[in-house]
């Protein structure tokens, strides 16, 4: 069975790591460079830094910042936000990325995608799904989440994986920040349907919630912000619950 990882994620804005509750009322959390430092050293699987103003605001990402992140830390470093190319991407990995994360320019433009993953290797890819719930399904948003694109959530991952996706950062849109656990339905329907890793996001308030999302849904990942940036818990002592809890983690 493969091993659960724990992923901090700095969602970044103005060069400050940011929280907020659906995407929005953004509060100041810190230093990106430090706080990935900090979550480096608590024993966190990978660190995840999203530009999240990047796509908005029709900008790369903050290279200068990810490299001195990169710099800080000894564990697999996935960067996102305003990745529009393969060339862009490539920068993010000169940077001192590991993976990198797109999201709004390959719903637009989906070549990115397999390009990328030619040039880098799948490995390297990682597409970003934010999804709401929106009837009997999810319907993926762009653009930090503002955005309807009409896209079937589960669809578009499937078409993701296809087209050369190494792995799934899957947002709830509706789940995050509201620290009311994982969206369950959401990350079993798309897990179940790829055959990469998948990786949870939104809604993590407690440890119970790392181990209902690992024990309930196929997912091999699980993102959280606030319950770390707010000293809620330390990966460390995230990691010693799921242990205890019967959960394989690293």
């Amino acid at each position: 069975m493969l091993r659960k990882r724990i992923i901090p994620c700095l969602d970044v804005k103005n060069g400050k790591v940011v929280k907020g509750v659906n995407f929005l009322d953004l509060k100041d959390m810190g230093s990106p460079p430090l706080l990935a430092e900090e979550y480096s050293n608590q024993g966190a699987d990978e660190i995840t830094f999203l530009d999240i103003a990047a796509s908005l605001e029709y900008r790369q990402t903050t290279l200068d910042l990810v490299s001195e992140t990169a710099e800080r830390v000894f564990v697999p470093l996935t960067v996102g936000g305003g990745i529009r190319s393969a060339d862009d991407m490539r920068d993010a990995l000169n940077a001192g990325a590991d993976k990198v994360s797109v999201n709004s320019a390959a719903i637009g433009d989906p070549s990115i995608i397999s390009e990328s993953a030619e040039r880098f290797g799948r490995q390297c890819v990682v597409v970003a799904i934010d999804a709401k719930k929106t009837g009997r399904g999810w319907e993926v948003f762009s653009h930090g989440g503002t955005r309807p694109t009409g896209l079937d959530a589960v669809e578009w991952a499937k078409r993701a994986e296809d087209l050369g996706a190494g792995e799934i950062l899957l947002t709830s849109v509706d789940a995050d920040g509201v620290k009311e656990g994982y969206d369950i339905p959401l990350n079993s329907a798309v897990a179940d349907e790829v055959n990469i890793p998948v990786i949870a996001s939104g809604g993590c308030g407690k440890k119970e919630d790392f181990y209902e999302v690992f024990s309930q849904t196929g997912v091999t990942a699980a993102l959280a912000a606030s319950i770390f940036h707010y000293r809620q818990f330390t990966v460390r002592e995230i990691r010693e619950y799921l242990k205890d809890m019967g959960v394989p983690v690293r």
